[in-house]
């Protein structure tokens, strides 16, 4: 299966987005390809805020299946939330748990005048009603595989896929 250049997703992305940034726009980055997207998307559109970035691991509802390990000192928020409009970044949008988890999170900071999720790939399935409003591609995954974006030596981003992980 032949997957789009990541690379050129984020470029789409950032045009996408350029009209759309103002004086509130701020950034946060969702740990580690949504943050590695958004450190791209970030300094593409000469935001004014500095990223934000989070790990949202404590905070979703599958945390003690999923087997992921919390580090609180992860997340960095480095403005104020209240009021700003945010661009929510991910890599790979797929059941809505992570955006879910994300809002719930960014809550406790404040409230933002709004959300706009950026994802790079929408892969579809779908456990909750959450969408992106700036997407790059969508993109049918075959059953058992799990789409990833990884990031080379030299920064390169690339989209993946792999066996899913048992649950």
């Amino acid at each position: 299966m032949k997957l789009p250049e990541a690379e050129q997703l984020c470029e789409q992305l950032a045009r996408e987005l350029k009209p759309r940034v103002g004086a509130r726009t701020a950034m946060i980055g969702i740990h580690t390809g949504g943050a590695w997207l958004a450190e791209r998307l970030h300094a593409m559109l000469s935001l004014s805020a500095p990223l934000g970035l989070m790990d949202i691991a404590f905070y979703r509802d599958d945390y003690h299946e999923q087997g992921l390990h919390h580090d609180p000192k992860r997340t960095r928020i480095p403005f104020d939330v209240n009021g700003r409009e945010l661009l929510l970044v991910d890599d790979v949008l797929y059941t809505g748990r992570t955006v879910r988890a994300a809002m719930n999170e960014l809550f406790d900071y404040g409230r933002p005048d709004s959300i706009s999720l950026v994802v790079l790939a929408d892969r579809g399935g779908r456990q909750l009603p959450i969408c992106a409003q700036h997407c790059g591609a969508r993109i049918d995954v075959p059953s058992g595989m799990r789409l990833r974006l990884t990031r080379g030596a030299e920064g390169k981003l690339a989209l993946a896929l792999e066996p899913a992980r048992a649950a």
